[in-house]
C-alpha cells in the first residue's frame, strides 16, 4: 500500500472551487470519483489523519498513487461530471448501483413505422417507451392480452409483420380483432399510432378516463338497443378492470412518484424501488449491494438517484424521471439534484420526505420490503459464505498449500478420435463461477491427450512469464490453483508445460474421475480427501463446469465441420451457387463425374468456375476421404458400382 502523504498535493495548489477529483491507483486505475462543494476542503480531508478514516476510506486512499481534479462552474456541472467519470471508469470504490436481475418491461416501440408492443428486456433503447419492470414476464403477456382487446394495435415481429404484408391477409390476431391489421391497410399508419399512444397513455396511469368512456358508450349502446355494441363493450371494460387488479391503488389517481427504501448496514445497502404511476404500483425493483466507500444514507440516496435517473435518461427514456421522488432521507446536495433532474425530464421534479399520511405509510412498507431482503441476502450468503470458507480452507491444508487458493482455474481436453479437439478453461474466484474470464482453445487435430493438455496450458499461461508482456501481466490476475481433468499423466504434462515457461509459482493438481482423486505433479500416490468434504465438493463442480464448457465448444466445432463438403473451399463457389449445383446433379459424387461444359450449363455457374469445380473435385477424389455431407467414399475409398 502507498503512504497517501507520497502523493498528498501541495498546500495552496488545490482550488477553493466547486469541482471533481479522481483518485487513480500506481497503475493508473481510476479507483474513485468524487465531486465536492470545495475542492480544497473535501481533499484535504483525506490527508489530515489517514487513521482517523472510516476503514473502506482508509483502504482507498492508502491503494491510490495519486489524485487530480478538474473545476467546474457549479454543483449542478460537477454532479454531471461525477456521473459521467463513474460510468466511464466505473471506479472499484465506488458504489455501483447494479441489481442482479434483467427485469422486464412492458415496452411499446414508437420509433417503428407501425409501433409494437412486446417485452422487452436488457438496455433501454432511444424511442422506445417503457412501462414496469415487472416481476415476471408473464404477468406482461396476461396484461397485453386484456388490453389488445380496446387497443388493437400490432405485437407481432417483423418477420410475422412483413410476410403478412406480402400476403395480403392478416394473422389470427387480426381475424379476432386483437389487431387492427395495418399490414393490410385496415387502418392508416396515423390511425394505428394513435392507437399505440392511447395504449401508452392508459399503461400510464391516465386510467379513469378510458373506463369512463367505454361505460358511457356501454350504456348509450344499450339504450339504443344495440345490444351487440353494448355486449361487446362490456367484455372490453371486463377486460380493462381485470388488467387494472394487477396493480395495486396506493396513492391518489394523479400521483406519478417513484418510492425509494434504503436499509443499510456497515457492509451493504439494500434499496426497494417501488414505481406509482396513476396511484397504482406499476413497477419494483430491488438491489443489493456492497458498500465500499464512507458516507451515511443521504449520501447513498444522493448516488443511487444519480445513477438510477441518469442511466434511464441517458437511454432516451423521457418518462424514467417522475414528477415526485420520494425517500427516507434527503440527499446533502438536494437542490442541485432537484435542478439536475428536472433538466433531465425536461419538467418541475421534487423530492421530499413524506410526514405522515398514505405516503408516509407506502414508504414504511418499502423500508420494510428492503429490510426483509437484507436479511434473507445475508442469511443466504453467509450459509454460501461458510461453505466456500471451509472448502478454501481444506484445499489449501489437504494441498499443502501457502495460502488459501482464492482463484482457481481448470482446464478439460474434448476431442473426437484426435479431430476438432477442444481446450477449456474455467475460473472459480471465492469459489464462485466466473464466467467473464472463461477461455477456449482449438487445439491441433492428432495430439495426443497429454501433448495437448501441455499446448493449453502453454497458450493460457504464457502471458505470464515475467517480463514477456508487462501489461498483460500487470492486468492478469494469477490463479493459486491450476486443476486439470485427469490423473498422474495428465498433471505431470501440466506442471511440465508451466516448467518449460519457468513459471513456479502457481499449484498443480488433477482430479481424476475414476475414484476421485487427487494427484499432485511429481506423487506417486494420490491424496484421498473425505467423501462429505466441501474442498472436493469444490473441485468436482470446477472439474464438471470445465468438463461441460469444453464438451460444448468440441460439439460446436465437430457440428461445424460436419457440415462441410468439398465444394467448401473452391474460390468462386458461395451457398447459392453450390445449392444449385447439388440440385442440379443430386450428389458431390455425380458432379464430381461431369465435365465443366455440363456444370457450366447450371444458373450461375459460368466457364471458369466450371473449371474451378472440375479441378478441385479431382483433387479431392486422389486425395481420397469422405464427404461428410452425402456421406459418400471419395477418391480411393470409393467403392465399387
Amino acid at each position: 500500500m502507498a503512504d497517501p502523504l507520497t502523493y498528498r498535493p501541495k498546500a495552496g495548489s488545490i482550488p477553493d472551487s466547486a469541482g471533481v477529483y479522481r483518485f487513480r491507483d500506481e497503475n493508473d486505475v481510476v479507483i474513485y470519483v468524487g465531486k465536492a462543494r470545495s475542492l480544497r476542503s473535501r481533499l484535504n480531508s483525506y490527508f489530515a489523519d489517514v487513521n482517523t478514516l472510516h476503514p473502506r476510506t482508509y483502504a482507498m486512499v492508502n491503494t491510490a498513487a495519486r489524485v487530480d481534479w478538474v473545476t467546474v462552474g457549479n454543483e449542478v456541472e460537477a454532479l454531471q461530471v461525477e456521473y459521467s467519470w463513474i460510468k466511464e471508469y466505473d471506479p472499484r470504490f465506488n458504489v455501483r448501483y447494479r441489481d442482479d436481475k434483467s427485469y422486464p418491461y412492458l415496452a411499446v416501440t414508437m420509433n417503428e413505422q407501425y409501433p409494437r408492443v412486446q417485452v422487452m428486456r436488457g438496455a433501454k433503447k432511444p424511442g422506445v417507451r417503457y412501462f414496469g419492470p415487472y416481476a415476471h414476464a408473464w404477468a406482461i403477456r396476461e396484461t397485453v392480452d386484456q388490453l389488445l382487446r380496446v387497443f388493437p394495435m400490432r405485437s407481432c415481429s417483423r418477420g410475422v409483420f412483413q410476410r403478412h404484408q406480402r400476403m395480403g391477409r392478416p394473422c389470427l390476431l387480426g381475424d379476432i380483432g386483437r389487431c387492427a391489421a395495418p399490414c393490410i391497410g385496415r387502418v392508416s399508419e396515423q390511425e394505428h399510432r394513435d392507437i399505440a399512444e392511447e395504449l401508452c397513455r392508459f399503461i400510464g396511469g391516465r386510467t379513469d378516463k378510458y373506463v369512463r368512456d367505454i361505460e358511457r358508450a356501454m350504456t348509450q349502446a344499450s339504450s339504443e338497443l344495440d345490444f351487440e355494441t353494448a355486449a361487446r363493450l362490456r367484455d372490453d371494460l371486463a377486460a380493462l378492470r381485470r388488467a387494472l387488479a394487477r396493480s395495486a391503488v396506493v396513492l391518489p389517481d394523479d400521483t406519478d412518484a417513484d418510492v425509494i427504501g434504503m436499509v443499510a448496514d456497515e457492509l451493504e445497502v439494500s434499496i426497494q424501488v417501488f414505481h406509482v404511476r396513476g396511484g397504482r404500483v406499476t413497477g419494483q425493483r430491488s438491489y443489493i449491494v456492497e458498500r465500499t466507500i464512507d458516507g451515511g444514507e443521504p449520501e447513498l440516496v444522493e448516488q443511487f438517484l444519480t445513477q438510477l435517473y441518469g442511466e434511464e435518461s441517458d437511454a432516451g427514456d423521457v418518462t424514467a424521471v417522475p414528477q415526485h421522488i420520494i425517500v427516507s432521507q434527503l440527499p446533502p446536495n438536494v437542490d442541485v439534484l432537484t435542478t439536475w433532474l428536472t433538466a433531465k425530464r425536461g419538467a418541475k421534479v421534487r423530492i421530499s420526505v413524506p410526514a405522515r399520511g398514505a405516503k408516509r405509510d407506502l414508504l414504511g412498507t418499502v423500508r420494510q420490503n428492503a429490510q426483509e431482503s437484507l436479511a434473507i441476502h445475508k442469511l443466504r450468503r453467509a450459509g454460501d459464505l461458510t461453505a466456500r470458507s471451509q472448502a478454501l480452507q481444506q484445499l489449501q491444508e489437504d494441498l499443502d498449500l501457502a495460502e488459501a487458493p482464492l482463484r482457481i482455474e481448470c482446464i478439460d481436453i474434448s476431442g473426437h478420435q484426435g479431430t476438432d479437439q477442444s481446450a477449456s478453461i474455467v475460473v472459480f474466484e471465492d469459489g464462485i463461477a466466473k464466467k467473464s474470464e472463461y477461455r477456449k482453445y482449438a487445439i491441433p487435430d492428432n495430439l495426443d491427450d497429454l501433448s495437448a493438455m501441455r499446448e493449453a496450458v502453454t497458450r493460457r499461461f504464457s502471458r505470464l512469464v515475467p517480463g514477456a508482456d508487462e501489461e498483460l501481466e500487470r492486468r492478469r490476475y494469477r490463479p493459486g490453483l491450476l486443476v486439470v481433468d485427469g490423473g498422474e499423466p495428465q498433471v505431470n504434462a501440466a506442471a511440465a508445460a508451466l516448467g518449460d515457461l519457468g513459471i513456479d509459482f502457481i499449484a498443480v493438481c488433477g482430479l481424476a474421475k475414476r475414484l476421485e482423486e487427487v494427484w499432485l505433479p511429481g506423487e506417486s500416490d494420490p491424496v484421498i480427501m473425505p467423501r462429505r468434504s466441501e474442498g472436493l465438493y469444490l473441485l468436482q463442480r470446477i472439474r464438471d463446469e470445465a468438463h461441460r464448457f469444453a464438451i460444448a465448444y468440441h460439439r460446436q466445432r465437430r457440428a461445424k465441420s460436419a457440415r462441410a463438403s468439398a465444394l467448401d473451399d473452391i474460390p468462386g463457389l458461395g451457398p447459392a451457387r453450390r445449392k444449385a449445383l447439388l440440385r442440379q446433379f443430386g450428389s458431390v459424387k455425380r458432379l464430381s463425374a461431369a465435365s465443366a461444359d455440363e456444370i457450366a450449363q447450371v444458373p450461375g455457374v459460368g466457364p471458369k468456375l466450371a473449371e474451378n469445380v472440375v479441378r478441385a473435385l479431382a483433387d479431392s477424389r486422389q486425395n481420397g476421404g469422405v464427404n461428410v455431407t452425402t456421406g459418400e467414399l471419395l477418391g480411393d475409398a470409393e467403392p465399387d458400382e
